[in-house]
């Protein structure tokens, strides 16, 4: 593991999300506890996106913006909302140059599948349509996210391709939750490691399907046919349960002829981009303005 990450492993807090009022008050904290980002060249609006019920969005908008994307909070569909993801939702805005439309979509467990990807639809909808409004090509609109988040970006954009919804033009999944099975290597092996264990993972799978089965929608690994989407830029940590599965779902892309960039990052774990004094975190954060920037690029 890289060293400077390992250094913080003992300083985390105890979190299984089996209680996730208490769960959402320790991630909040944690996220508070980051350093403010730099906002100076940012529009920052908070929003309600017409839908039932309405959902908040939060605008980070670029004086010069190229493109959009929807983006999602990771939190294993249990923690996060739009204050938390503040410091990376700005930090993708000022690096990539795009209009970044955060999403606050509802939690489980008191809002299972299908509640989030309804939320997250909703928006994509929104943000075609004011695609004008935000100074923004309609042709050039992106989705992604963190972890969950990367879950309901993937499945969004199989959603859209099968209802034939708004043009996704690109999909950024970073450290992607895709597979409820928790079949892979990875999920068999990494059952301990920092922030997310197996149990965790379990247990929010268990929340965000809540009583009904998983479906392609809810857990894209599921799907059967990957042909027809958006490009991809995957990135994986190497110690993570989700790992495996993320390496899988960019292979499938690849041979359902989906361009697809793949990112291994050694000696990281889930969610250590965190930890911003480590060199590793650093490259990964700048990594993802630069593939969103270029991705979108006229």
């Amino acid at each position: 593991m890289d060293p400077e990450l390992e250094a913080f492993i003992p300083l985390f807090p105890l979190s299984d999300w089996t209680d996730p009022v208490a769960d959402r008050k320790v991630y909040a904290e944690l996220a508070a506890a980051r350093p403010a980002p730099d906002t100076s060249g940012l529009l920052v609006e908070d929003r309600l996106v017409p839908a039932d019920p309405p959902v908040p969005i939060r605008l980070y908008r670029p004086h010069q913006p190229q493109g959009a994307v929807v983006w999602m909070h990771g939190g294993g569909h249990v923690v996060g909302d739009l204050d938390t993801e503040d410091p990376w939702a700005s930090r993708i805005a000022a690096a990539s140059g795009a209009v970044v439309v955060s999403v606050g979509y509802r939690l489980s467990p008191e809002h299972p599948y299908p509640a989030a990807l309804e939320d997250v639809w909703a928006v994509l909808g929104w943000t075609a349509g004011h695609a004008a409004d935000l100074g923004v090509d309609p042709a050039r609109i992106a989705v992604g996210g963190h972890s969950a988040g990367a879950n309901l970006a993937a499945a969004v954009a199989l959603r859209t391709r099968d209802e034939q919804g708004p043009a996704v033009h690109f999909q950024l999944l970073n450290e992607p939750g895709l597979d409820d099975r928790q079949e892979t290597w990875s999920q068999r092996r990494f059952t301990d490691t920092p922030w997310l264990t197996r149990d965790k993972l379990r247990t929010s799978w268990r929340h965000y399907l809540g009583p009904g089965p998983a479906t392609a929608y809810a857990a894209p690994a599921r799907a059967a046919d990957l042909s027809g989407l958006p490009p991809a830029y995957i990135a994986t940590a190497e110690f993570d349960p989700n790992r495996d599965e993320g390496i899988e779902y960019a292979l499938r892309l690849l041979r359902a002829g989906v361009q697809v960039e793949l990112h291994q990052w050694p000696g990281t774990f889930h969610g250590s981009l965190a930890i911003l004094s480590a060199e590793v975190s650093q490259r990964q954060v700048t990594e993802l303005g630069a593939v969103l920037r270029r991705a979108l690029a006229p």
